[in-house]
């Protein structure tokens, strides 16, 4: 492997890192209504778990509600299963066209869990980056061992890949930031 095949790789999988995080911080409570809170669960749909982003319209018609109007109507009563058998806390009320959730407003201690679980989720991604490092790392050793590049070249792509893992770092320090003031203010 050449030195910018190994720092694309790195750079590509710390970026998946950042996403996999953007897509969980996306799915918590915050008090506020987001079609993101219940896109992702899954629904029994002819025997197999489907997300419900692809079986309903999912929308948000004020804060404090989310409406779940199903493509068809027959899934109706799987929909609100899987709501109530998932964690998040809410009662659906189902008309027979549609189901509509009502965010219950979230208490001091309510909000001090999910930036618990926020913290632990954003301290998941920054050991990934730091793994990730490790064996965009491992990969300049090897490649100066085999006699691929010199020492010189080996050092300069282990300080581009150190920078990569201050850079991505910042980035979930951030979005970890930004997402708890979200929750303490909501």
């Amino acid at each position: 492997m050449t030195a910018d095949e190994i720092l694309m790789d790195t750079e590509e999988r710390m970026e998946k890192a950042v996403s996999v995080l953007r897509d969980e911080l996306r799915g918590l409570r915050t008090g506020r209504a987001t079609p993101a809170l219940v896109d992702t669960l899954r629904v029994e749909y002819y025997g197999s778990p489907t997300p419900l982003k692809q079986l309903a319209q999912i929308s948000t018609p004020d804060p404090q509600s989310i409406v779940i109007k199903p493509f068809d109507p027959s899934v109706l009563k799987e929909i609100e299963k899987s709501i109530r058998s998932s964690d998040l806390g809410m009662a659906p009320s189902n008309d027979g066209k549609l189901i509509r959730l009502t965010i219950p407003p979230m208490s001091g201690d309510n909000r001090k869990k999910i930036v618990t679980v926020l913290k632990k989720s954003a301290e998941a991604a920054k050991v990934a980056c730091r793994n990730i490092r490790r064996d965009g790392n491992k990969h300049f050793d090897v490649a100066e061992k085999d006699k691929e590049m010199t020492e010189d070249e080996r050092d300069t792509g282990k300080e581009q890949v150190q920078g990569l893992l201050k850079q991505y770092e910042g980035k979930l320090e951030e979005m970890e930031e930004k997402k708890t003031k979200e929750i303490m203010e909501a």
